[in-house]
């Protein structure tokens, strides 16, 4: 078999998306002092020799005298000077990087965590922006700073490493250069100060550098520098496909099928590959015959996949038809140098009829070790066929449309026999057969070929009406006849399998569309529970649950779909998605967890930690999930988990915001409070000091003068506080309109008596066509409330004694304005004079005041249905406010229409 040359064009794909990145390049070490910085910088030597324009970001000699001389003679880009804690840190000068634009930048200590104030929290962040302004980065890594690395390090040194950076740079940075020095070595280098001061260095061999923690770095840097360039070869050949594997490293695959030995295989691979320490596959080819497999098959398949997960290695399915191909295929994309497949038990006549795939790959593997592995198979009952996706085999409906076929071409060719040759009658035949084979599989067209070669024979051959030939060449065309109407039902029927096949697919790929636009939607942890516990039942056929919090006592769901509020969870139910919580692993049924369950309980994590877990009732299946709808469920789960941490992040945010608002509006409410009633209190507290110490001294004029003062500071006070309540009470939820009837006039007249302390020549004035009645349907004391907030506002901001008020109409509104002759307000400040406790910074012209009045009016106009504006009168200076309501609050009005 000649293997496919095509490049992967996945592969092809990257290459193009990262050519107009810059590259990255990585010095890795097993720890500080190995010689990470010294390699990088005489790696850049050599490039600024040959012309290269190299500048230097950021390097760190820890006064090590060996790198600083190789530092010179090298550009310098100067670094940033930046104060904290009343101290001056030097840091990375980005913006001057990114000006410079250089072809490669040296950035040393990679997961360095910048100063507070920068751009970026991380150095590699730094990184991140240089590579994609197309500038070549160099950088220096120690291996106890890899994020996946971090927990095994505080075992092998019992230091927790806090700056660390993600895997993904590992397997995203173009290069990765091994730094190593042999632990005997860098202690020595330790003890001659090379690395640190000799007080650090003799801490260090003591605490961190021995030689048993040294060595243990040592082994995690070369298996993750093997992993990287093993990472490497196999893309290589993705974009460059091999005849036969490389011998760079020793990967093991092994075949599973349907049969009751694929169990005993697994297990046999997984002994070869742990006593070799070589890592292995197990894979499954789907083909169009998947569909047709009885239950039993797709049973043991799936459970077969779990074990090789479980005994460590990677399970797979791919499709195809040709198993042996695909399998071939695949081996030499993945540089697999050792197949295992299961020894065949079939007898001889069998075998030649169809070998089996075990046959095809040792002699289709030129290039691989084939092993065969004589493993015991399992006494298992048979089932059943499943049922197909689509209607499919020998079914009575299958029978009457092949009848129906075969009558109508009988029919259609007994009226052409007379005017077309003989062979093309055949065709008639031919076309119900590939029909049959197309609508129900190949049993049916087997079947439907073989009626059309009875019915062609006994009908349209000499001797007509009997099964005997006379003529040879009609012996010729009507054996021909069957075989091609065979091999056609075949091929149609293989077809019709692979169309399935993409159906399903297709079928999988909609809802995991579906699902995502759905979760994309929702805002809440408890709206994409909800969602998700619907899909996983919609989508797999069982009742499902989410949970977002730790099963301790009990098992509380935050969503269902298809389990009523009254369903009990057993113990062992609560037990397994308490292990599943735990652990991070599936439980439940069909696991070896708590078999017992009736729930598959599956993990929903990402890189920040576990966010829930979803589980799904397969006690009316009687039977595990499928390979693929295995697969749909962990996809489905890692999608949810992802949506759950981003609707937590949100509400989060919400609430952080929410929280800080509150806090500022406190913050205000209390500066309000301490300064506008605390004038007031100290004025009213001095008047009547005075009149209690100094009352046989007064006089009476001085004494009404006092008590004048008392009650109009008092007044004061009870507008601020009257204006504190009515906010207060206009913030409830759910406040409802008394509506009556009020008449402006009397409303207005009311008003004025009410502030005319506040100025004793105050004149309102109406601006419009005279008018009898002004009557307006609303909430009469709420409207008080707006009229008493706009001239107290006017008669503190204004500088003349007149109020304007003005009453106009227009097709949607009727508009109240009051117009005063103060300075106005100014463009920029007309939309926040109505928030709480805004105050103008203008102290010359605005008096004193909480803030709080015409925010009061806007929550009273928008509970009206209507809205406010601070605008320029149209004559004149100063400010009108206008209160737009609903035009059907202006039940009457006397005379011509304002």
């Amino acid at each position: 078999m000649k293997p496919d040359s095509r490049p992967d064009p996945d592969s092809l794909l990257r290459d193009v998306q990262t050519q107009r990145r810059g590259r990255l390049k990585i010095f890795l070490g097993a720890a500080p002092g190995v010689g990470k910085t010294f390699a990088m910088l005489g790696a850049a030597h050599e490039r600024v020799a040959a012309g290269e324009d190299v500048v230097v970001g950021v390097v760190e000699t820890h006064g090590r005298e060996e790198t600083a001389r190789l530092l010179a003679g090298l550009p310098v880009q100067p670094l940033r000077t930046l104060r904290h804690g009343g101290r001056s840190f030097s840091e990375l000068d980005l913006d001057g990087l990114l000006q410079r634009r250089p072809r490669l930048a040296l950035v040393d200590e990679f997961a360095h965590s910048n100063v507070p104030g920068s751009r970026h929290a991380k150095r590699y962040q730094d990184v991140e922006e240089l590579l994609a302004a197309g500038i070549n980065v160099w950088t220096t890594l120690n291996i106890q700073h890899v994020e996946s690395l971090n927990d095994a390090v505080a075992r092998i040194t019992g230091v927790r490493v806090r700056e660390t950076v993600p895997d993904a740079w590992l397997r995203t940075a173009d290069g990765i250069e091994l730094v190593d020095l042999p632990p005997e070595t860098l202690v020595e280098r330790l003890k001659a100060g090379k690395v640190y001061v000799p007080e650090q260095a003799q801490r260090a061999i003591e605490r961190f550098f021995n030689l048993g923690n040294l060595t243990a770095l040592r082994d995690l840097a070369l298996r993750t520098a093997a992993e990287r360039v093993d990472a490497d070869v196999d893309a290589y050949l993705r974009r460059h496909p091999q005849d036969q594997p490389w011998p760079t490293s020793q990967r093991l695959l092994v075949c599973v099928g349907g049969d009751s030995v694929s169990r005993g295989v697994v297990r046999a691979a997984a002994r070869i590959a742990q006593s070799r320490r070589q890592p292995w596959t197990a894979v499954h080819v789907i083909n169009s015959r998947a569909n047709t497999l009885p239950n039993a098959d797709k049973d043991r398949i799936a459970e077969v996949l779990r074990l090789a997960e479980q005994l460590g290695g990677e399970a797979v399915t791919i499709p195809g038809e040709r198993v042996a191909e695909e399998l071939l295929r695949y081996a030499r994309t993945r540089n697999v140098s050792q197949i295992v497949i299961g020894r065949p038990r079939r007898s001889l006549w069998r075998l030649l009829l169809r070998p089996p795939v075990s046959f095809q790959v040792m002699r289709l593997g030129e290039g691989f070790d084939v092993t065969f592995v004589d493993a015991e198979g399992e006494t298992v009952t048979r089932q059943p066929a499943a049922v197909p996706i689509e209607p499919g085999g020998w079914t009575g409906r299958a029978a009457a449309e092949a009848a129906s076929g075969l009558l109508a071409a009988t029919l259609a060719a007994t009226g052409l026999h007379s005017v077309l040759p003989l062979a093309n009658v055949s065709l008639l035949y031919l076309l119900v057969v590939l029909v049959v084979a197309v609508r129900h599989g190949r049993a049916p067209a087997f079947a439907a070929a073989l009626a059309s070669f009875a019915l062609y024979n006994f009908l349209f051959t000499e001797p007509r009406f009997t099964m005997a030939m006379s003529l040879r060449d009609e012996w010729v065309t009507l054996v021909f006849f069957l075989v091609v109407a065979v091999l056609a039902g075949q091929f149609a029927a293989q077809l019709r399998g692979q169309m399935q096949a993409l159906r399903k697919t297709a079928s999988r790929t909609a809802n995991l569309n579906e699902f995502s636009r759905r979760v994309a939607r929702a805002r809440t942890v408890e709206q994409v529970a909800e969602a998700t516990a619907q899909h996983l039942c919609a989508t797999l056929d069982g009742a499902a649950f989410v949970v977002t919090e730790p099963p301790d006592t009990q098992l509380r769901p935050l969503a269902r779909a298809e389990l009523g509020a009254d369903f009990q969870f057993s113990e062992s139910e609560r037990a397994a998605a308490a292990w599943c919580w735990l652990h991070r692993k599936p439980a439940g049924a069909h696991t070896s967890t708590l078999p017992n369950s009736r729930f598959l309980l599956v993990p929903m994590a990402t890189s920040a930690g576990l966010v829930g877990v979803a589980g799904l009732n397969l006690s009316a299946r009687g039977r595990p999930l499928s390979p693929g709808q295995r697969r749909l469920l962990d996809a489905l789960a890692d999608q949810a988990a992802v949506a759950l941490e981003r609707a937590a992040l949100t509400q989060e945010v919400e609430q952080r915001r929410v929280s800080q608002e509150t806090e500022q509006i406190r913050n205000s409410l209390l500066a309000s409070v301490s300064h506008d009633l605390r004038t007031p209190i100290a004025s009213v507290m001095g008047a009547a000091s005075s009149l209690v110490e100094q009352s046989e001294r007064l006089g009476g004029a001085q004494r009404t003068e006092l008590a004048q003062t008392i009650l109009e500071e008092s007044q004061r006070l009870d507008r601020h506080v009257r204006n504190l309540l009515d906010m207060t009470r206009l913030s409830r939820p759910g406040l409802a309109l008394r509506e009556q009837t009020v008449d402006l006039d009397d409303l207005v007249q009311e008003v004025r008596r009410s502030v005319q302390g506040l100025r004793k020549d105050l004149r309102v004035t109406w601006d419009g066509p005279p008018q009898r009645t002004r009557l307006l349907r609303g909430d009469g004391p709420l409207l008080r409330a707006l009229l008493v907030n706009l001239f107290e506002n006017a008669i503190r901001h204004g500088q003349a004694a007149e109020i304007t008020l003005q009453l106009r109409t227009t097709e949607e509104h009727v508009i109240i304005g009051v117009i005063d002759q103060g300075p106005g307000i100014g463009a920029a400040e007309r939309t926040r004079v109505f928030e709480m406790f805004n105050r103008s910074s203008d102290k010359d012209h605005r008096g004193a005041g909480t803030g709080l009045g015409l925010s009061i009016c806007k929550a009273i106009a928008e509970l009206h249905g209507g809205r406010i504006e601070a605008t320029v009168p149209l004559r004149g200076n100063g400010c009108q406010i206008d209160v737009y309501l609903p035009r059907e609050r202006l039940l009457a009005a006397d005379g011509p229409t304002p």
